[in-house]
């Protein structure tokens, strides 16, 4: 896999836990050694107009930092399903992160929706007729859902229950591209407390299986939650190694 990468993501760009700093650091440190890292652009605002309404766009860039800020991370998602659409699996270390970013309004963290954006782009363009979005963050991913639930060729699909993911990537009969909203804030040692680092490395080896099955190489994950900065690294690297090969946990975490 491929990380997409910008420095401008180690800033300290508001006052919240996404935007801390050195929430990422230990996360670069880890995957720079292992991974290509490639460096997105900007977003443009046409492609954020794709998924959200104007006066969304028009609120979000009265903060220029915010805005510039929101507008490279949006572009590190689509720069990672560009990949994917080559055979190139890719993970976009980002932030601020997207899931709670609706069309109109946007909370926790989020202001605009990178995975939506991105996947919305592609099929705009005609270049995907059908995409399957996983997120396994530790909240309900609300904006992506509030966006692509009309939307009968994207399913958006939230749990952290391996048994129940298992279930359903099983299911999955049909897509042309699998993206994922990668939380990691269930970790045992996060917000959430249920999940241990081998439990993202088998939740990445189902998924990426399935992408094997259905879509080879057409999968991307984008980083969501996850604040625990001494253990971020790992789970994204467990999480990397999974869908590159097959995890075998499947049970509850």
């Amino acid at each position: 896999m491929k990380v997409v990468f910008h420095e401008r993501y180690l800033q300290e760009y508001a006052a919240d836990p996404a935007a801390g700093r050195g929430r990422l650091d230990r996360a670069v440190e880890e995957l720079r050694p292992r991974y290509e890292f490639v460096e997105p652009d900007m977003a443009d605002e046409e492609d954020i107009l794709l998924v959200h309404e104007k006066h969304h766009l028009d609120m979000i860039s009265e903060s220029p930092q915010l805005h510039s800020m929101a507008l490279l991370a949006a572009g590190g998602a689509i720069s990672a399903s560009e990949h994917a659409m080559r055979g190139e699996p890719a993970f976009a270390l980002i932030r601020p992160p997207g899931h709670h970013a609706s069309p109109g309004d946007c909370w926790g963290f989020c202001w605009y929706n990178n995975v939506a954006v991105a996947v919305e782009r592609l099929r705009r363009a005609g270049r995907i007729k059908s995409a399957f979005i996983l997120d396994f963050d530790l909240h309900f991913g609300d904006g992506t859902n509030n966006f692509f639930r009309n939307i009968a060729d994207v399913t958006y699909f939230s749990s952290g229950s391996l048994k129940e993911i298992s279930t359903v990537l099983a299911g999955v009969e049909e897509c042309d591209l699998v993206a994922v909203s990668a939380g990691f804030d269930r970790h045992v040692e996060d917000w959430g407390g249920m999940l241990t680092t081998e439990n993202y490395r088998s939740i990445g080896g189902m998924v990426g299986s399935m992408a094997r099955r259905l879509c080879p190489g057409r999968i991307f994950a984008v980083l969501e939650g996850g604040y625990n900065a001494s253990v971020l690294g790992d789970n994204i690297l467990a999480f990397m190694q999974g869908v590159e090969n097959e995890g075998i946990d499947t049970g509850d975490g």
